[in-house]
């Protein structure tokens, strides 16, 4: 039976994809210390929206938006493979998820003349899927999954505002 963290979550302040990040996902993970298990703590600790995903997850929340953030990155991969007239076998990585509108998402992304709005794009269709996540989660642990790679986006943009945009956005890309 999932736990519930009803004063926790109802004190947390709403994300919208536009607007600042509340607090950073330090002070988030800090909120939650001593309010839930340890366990839950670390998967909490574990969010990312980097695409570096290690090890095994032990929710299938977690699971689900690995998956789903890995096959949007492989679709990116295809593209610029192709682009390159090299084969992306060897750069893609193992994914349960499969969705026919990333490829669309992914190839719109690429020919977005400009770099800002075509992560805009993917980050806003990362945040969509982190709705459908959340939906019907209102006080549990997947609720707060959600919320943590929510923040994570808002942050990430949230540097993109305040800096060097060019310089920012090769540093969140990893380019």
């Amino acid at each position: 039976m999932p736990s519930y963290y009803t004063y926790l979550i109802a004190g947390l302040p709403m994300l919208h994809f536009t607007a600042k990040p509340p607090f950073t996902f330090e002070r988030f993970i800090e909120i939650c210390r001593g309010l839930i298990p340890p366990g839950e703590l670390e998967m909490l600790s574990s969010a990312s929206i980097k695409g570096d995903y290690q090890g095994v997850s032990l929710s299938p929340t977690l699971e689900k938006w690995r998956n789903f953030d890995t096959a949007l990155r492989n679709e990116l991969v295809k593209i610029r493979a192709v682009r390159r007239k090299q084969e992306p076998l060897g750069y893609l990585r193992q994914t349960h998820y499969i969705e026919a509108g990333l490829a669309h998402l992914a190839a719109a992304a690429f020919r977005n003349p400009s770099t800002l709005e075509a992560e805009r794009m993917l980050d806003e269709e990362r945040w969509g899927f982190l709705e459908e996540l959340s939906a019907g989660h209102y006080f549990d642990l997947d609720f707060l999954i959600a919320y943590a790679h929510k923040l994570l986006i808002l942050q990430r943009w949230e540097k993109v505002r305040a800096s060097d945009k060019p310089k920012v956005l090769a540093e969140a890309i990893g380019g």
